[in-house]
């Protein structure tokens, strides 16, 4: 018998972890703007909206959507309606703020694992973008999420690659004699929570939780919530090292090692 994905551990000797966003939505509406940060810009909105493929008059669920950022480029993508939920309500407040003011888009305060009478079967795909990393418990956004979904409708998620991108248990490192970057990771199979500070120097003491899964516990989230994986595409960076004598090696790693993992499911 399968057994269920594992929780992620909290090492020992961390506090426990600070629940939401709200804390720092400030720090994350500045960071990603009105059009993403430069990866979202470059990597991941491309990505997300490939996968979506969203078409004129459909009907999306923005899961954790943050300060709307994915919202708002569905709608000049001419979708139907757009329902954005996020736990912190001043990401919401963010969302709105930033616009437009649209009746195509309704902004929610809600947290994902309890997406209750929103979750009623009427939409054509849903998206969590870029904070898998970021949920405790990822089993109930996924149910939540592929109850939202009509019959056949398209779940896609985009997240730091859970093979490559540990915090604290990954890092690049450089072989003389090769003249070779490569990826180092010391820990992958164990699910973790990992505190992360979200801009130290500035203020140090405030901090988010990553909370790392084998990449085996995220697929078979998605099979229990009845979410079929039918693509897959492993995100490279679009970065170029500086000229110097490393640049050479550190480019050819950039083109082996992904940082970001993008799936698209569909409801059975």
């Amino acid at each position: 018998m399968r057994q269920p994905p594992r929780k992620p551990r909290t090492p020992r000797g961390t506090a426990p972890p600070t629940r939401g966003w709200d804390h720092v939505a400030a720090w994350y509406d500045r960071l990603v703007g009105d059009e993403g940060s430069d990866y979202h810009r470059h990597v991941i909105l491309p990505a997300a909206m490939r996968m979506l493929d969203p078409q004129p008059g459909e009907r999306v669920l923005d899961v954790c959507c943050g300060q709307g950022v994915l919202s708002r480029l569905l709608l000049e993508r001419n979708v139907g309606f757009v329902l954005a939920v996020d736990a912190s309500p001043r990401l919401i407040a963010a969302a709105k703020a930033r616009g437009p003011r649209d009746a195509r888009v309704r902004y929610v305060v809600r947290d994902a694992r309890r997406l209750d009478h929103l979750a009623d079967g009427t939409f054509d795909a849903a998206a969590l973008i870029m904070a898998v990393q970021d949920l405790e418990e990822l089993e109930p956004v996924l149910q939540g999420m592929a109850r939202a979904l009509r019959t056949g409708g398209r779940a896609v998620l985009v997240m730091m690659h859970p093979c490559f991108r540990v915090p604290r248990q990954s890092e690049w490192g450089w072989d003389e004699s090769k003249r070779t970057q490569y990826r180092r990771i010391d820990r992958y199979a164990t699910p973790m929570s990992v505190p992360i500070a979200t801009h130290p120097g500035a203020a140090p003491g405030q901090q988010t939780f990553f909370y790392h899964r084998p990449l085996a516990d995220i697929i078979s989230a998605l099979g229990a919530a009845g979410l079929a994986v039918a693509a897959c595409e492993e995100l490279l960076t679009h970065r170029q090292s500086q000229p110097g004598g490393h640049s050479r090696g550190e480019n050819r790693a950039a083109r082996e090692f992904p940082v970001f993992l993008a799936l698209k499911s569909v409801k059975l």
